[in-house]
């Protein structure tokens, strides 16, 4: 066994308003991990900037392509307006993922977090929430990457073919056990998804017309604000919400970093460059293609384009997946193996279960892909209904755990608006959940009804 030293984690209680963090404990184990021996993999070892690059590849993915035709729903304006409002939002949410950690030493997931302050019940819910949240993300991975095989082959073979290739490869990359090694591979994707993005930006307004538009004559229709039905406008801001639902994935993370007092430092590096990148990308891009964007927006600029900027877009693609259902099969690995030295030493068992949890949860998350072959509507859904979830409603009910008894003492004007705050966010939280599945459901119906994509197709889906 290691020598025993300071454990970064082990820190007093750290109220929430004022951020303070006391003199560091020394342990001989992780409150989560346990014993950390040499005879196994070290959980522990992440940095600030690799945990600032894993947070943002968890964000730029999937949810970046669906941005330009989310304006295109919205419009400029209200596009924009909603874009800033969700990213502050879950920024703050995201803030409270670190400040509930170092309360709170022994959360892995949201649904340990949900436990605390609800119950058994909660917690269950949460974790079946979370787990499916990161399938789905999973999924719409695996979705993607099919759209990309078949742009870069011409449409090479069938369809499924491609979906069973990219669902094989996720596999093998998630089965790699710490973090800290995927953070590597998050490095490489992160820029190789942010340059396929630039390149169709840059090339749309060059080029005099994007490849969805017709023959002849043409201006871009582009709008600064659009008059959405419902569903669709509803389904816009689902598909926003999911390109900054990293919440989930932040509470594993910063529990493999080495100092999670670091925590607060990446969120912040992670959510400026993410806002800063889906704004340029959704503004640049709707505004030159207008409503002939394509979705994933790495279509919008023409075939040579399109499979130059997908080709490049493959290891981002593939760390997306990756990510995501690594996540969850660490999920249900730390949730079967805790309290057990098979968590974090290399027997028979502990691989044994390890591979049984990705197997598993790659071939859920391939039926789905198959199933659910509708990008837009895939993304909307995982945002409504797994999404907000996961990101609101936990994140007002944690901050008024750890300070509601705070009002008792003294009732300030901070305190007031901050309770007003937090119930905002489970009231706000609640209402995008319904009303976002009611709109990405009637999406999916609507591209299965009209033919435009069928389960288990070897339709060209690019």
């Amino acid at each position: 066994m290691r020598e025993t030293k300071k454990d970064p984690e082990a820190l007093n209680e750290t109220p929430s308003l004022a951020g303070e963090v006391q003199p560091e404990a020394t342990l001989t184990e992780d409150a989560v991990f346990g014993v950390v021996s040499e005879d196994g993999p070290n959980y522990r070892n992440l940095g600030w900037i690799g945990t600032s690059i894993l947070m943002m590849k968890s964000q730029i993915g999937l949810g970046v392509l669906s941005i330009p035709s989310a304006f295109n729903a919205l419009g400029i304006v209200p596009g924009l307006i909603c874009m800033i409002t969700i990213a502050v939002t879950m920024s703050w949410s995201g803030y409270m993922v670190g400040v509930f950690k170092l309360n709170h030493r022994e959360v892995y997931g949201i649904d340990d977090a949900t436990g605390l302050i609800c119950g058994p019940i909660g917690r269950e819910i949460l974790a079946v929430g979370f787990s499916l949240f990161l399938v789905f993300c999973g999924a719409s991975g695996i979705l993607g990457l099919s759209i990309a095989l078949n742009a870069v082959s011409s449409h090479g073979t069938c369809t499924a073919v491609f979906v069973a290739v990219a669902a094989i490869i996720v596999a093998a990359l998630a089965s790699i056990r710490a973090l800290d090694r995927i953070g590597i591979l998050a490095w490489v994707g992160l820029i190789c998804i942010l340059a396929s993005i630039f390149i169709v930006t840059i090339a749309v307004g060059v080029q005099d017309r994007p490849d969805a538009a017709p023959p002849g004559p043409w201006t871009s229709d582009f709008r600064f604000v659009n008059s959405p039905s419902f569903a669709d406008g509803i389904s816009a801001i689902s598909q926003l919400v999911f390109a900054y639902a990293g919440t989930p994935f932040f509470f594993p993370i910063v529990s493999e970093m080495q100092d999670p007092r670091d925590y607060a430092k990446s969120l912040t590096v992670c959510q400026a460059v993410v806002t800063v990148t889906y704004i340029t990308i959704g503004i640049v891009v709707y505004y030159f293609c207008g409503s002939y964007v394509s979705s994933p927006a790495l279509g919008s600029a023409g075939k040579l384009i399109k499979q130059i900027a997908y080709g490049i877009s493959l290891p981002g693609l593939f760390v997306t997946s990756t990510i995501s259902t690594h996540m969850a099969s660490k999920y249900f690995f730390v949730r079967f193996m805790r309290g057990s030295r098979h968590l974090a030493a290399n027997t028979f068992i502990h691989w044994i279960t390890w591979l049984s949890c990705v197997v598993t949860i790659i071939v859920i998350a391939y039926v789905i892909a198959s199933g659910i072959p509708v990008f837009d509507s895939l993304i909307s859904l995982v945002g409504a209904f797994l999404g907000t979830l996961q990101c609101f409603q936990p994140a007002g009910l944690m901050w008024l755990y750890d300070n509601w008894s705070k009002g008792k003492e003294r009732r300030s004007i901070r305190w007031t608006l901050m309770c007003c705050f937090s119930v905002s966010m489970v009231i706000v939280g609640t209402f995008l959940m319904v009303a976002g599945t009611y709109g990405a459901v009637v999406g999916i119906i609507d591209s299965l009804e009209g033919g435009t994509s069928s389960p288990w197709s070897c339709t060209d889906n690019s």
